[in-house]
């Protein structure tokens, strides 16, 4: 017998007095509504929340305005230059598609996509991570959030996986808008290598500006004020960006042989090099060292493309030390924020 306003209860544990005498238990008849239905994790609720947050804040809808018309332009400029490009490269090594993210102007007024990337990318993360944590401390509302009845660590976590999936899905829509362009323009679809190739550079640019991002939550755990989080990740962008090949460039000037190979493991702590290394190799396969080659190498090599999987092993170290980079940031975040004393 189906006991209609029993659907309008919200209290269990308790039975209802019915017309004719009998009672009903309202655990067995809510227990059978809510069969097969399962309540969402709390993990994923913040994880929901966060992006939403995200969406609906001017500060993102301005990093993307912002990023689209750099994209728009250096594709302007690749579609310009093509047909000169296509000409002068060899048949067999064509790649040309490829060029549309390579592709600068002639005049260096604007460069190409990859350029963009590597530059808006650490903005983009510190952006949107510089407050994630003091600006919650600083509402009142992160101790109200640790006191619920959740695992501390689902804060954290939660908002790092929202902004990285924010961050991707803006990544793959400018890549795949590139991608469309190009077809429409030249009338060649990619080759299975040329996409896997851009496919895997997108997922390069995401870990690339997750290290970025990791820094500027870790500043946010660190720092109490987001303005002090804000110009200190900006500060160590701007070291790395521009100062630190400053210094390395002037050490290998003074050196030998042996202080060249010095320059390079200190080129490598750079995550900017790193990044510039992977999408070199990545997006220019004709490209077989990612350092010099000395007359033992040169000799006898076939001048041809590398597949991707012989690319892939070639920037492997690279990678790795990106992603080390990475996980360290987010190591020391997580350890700091569950030492961390929060109070009301």
């Amino acid at each position: 017998m189906k006991l209609p306003f029993l659907e309008r209860l919200s209290f269990t544990g308790k039975k209802v007095k019915l017309k004719n005498g009998d009672e009903a238990n309202t655990d067995a008849h809510i227990e059978e509504r809510n069969q097969g239905e399962r309540a969402p994790h709390p993990f994923w609720v913040i994880v929901q929340k966060e992006m939403a947050d995200q969406i609906r804040s001017w500060r993102f809808v301005i990093l993307f305005l912002i990023i689209l018309l750099t994209c728009l332009g250096s594709l302007y400029t690749a579609l310009t230059n093509i047909r000169d490009v296509a000409a002068n490269i060899d048949a067999n090594n064509a790649f040309l598609f490829l060029r549309l993210f390579t592709i600068s102007d002639p005049d260096g007024t604007l460069p190409p996509f990859i350029t963009f990337i590597s530059f808006l990318g650490p903005l983009l993360g510190i952006a949107l991570g510089f407050d994630a944590i003091n600006a919650e401390r600083n509402r009142g509302t992160l101790s109200r959030i640790v006191s619920q009845p959740i695992q501390r660590d689902y804060l954290i976590n939660a908002k790092y996986i929202a902004t990285l999936i924010m961050i991707a899905v803006l990544i793959f829509t400018l890549g795949f808008l590139v991608m469309a362009f190009g077809i429409l323009a030249t009338g060649l679809p990619p080759t299975w290598d040329e996409f896997w190739r851009i496919i895997v550079f997108m997922l390069m640019s995401i870990v690339y500006i997750g290290f970025w991002l990791n820094l500027s939550i870790l500043f946010s755990i660190r720092f109490k004020q987001p303005a002090t989080s804000a110009i200190s990740c900006i500060a160590i962008w701007l070291f790395f960006g521009v100062f630190y090949s400053m210094i390395v460039n002037i050490i290998g000037g003074i050196g030998n042989e042996a202080d060249g190979r010095f320059t390079q493991v200190l080129s490598n702590l750079n995550p900017n090099y790193l990044f510039s290394d992977i999408t070199t190799i990545l997006l220019t396969p004709s490209i077989r060292s990612v350092g010099p080659l000395t007359m033992e190498q040169v000799v006898g090599a076939i001048p041809s493309t590398l597949p991707l999987g012989q690319s892939l092993l070639l920037i492997w170290p690279q990678l790795t030390g990106l992603i080390a980079a990475t996980l360290l940031c987010f190591a020391l975040s997580y350890v700091i924020f569950m030492r961390q004393e929060i109070r009301a």
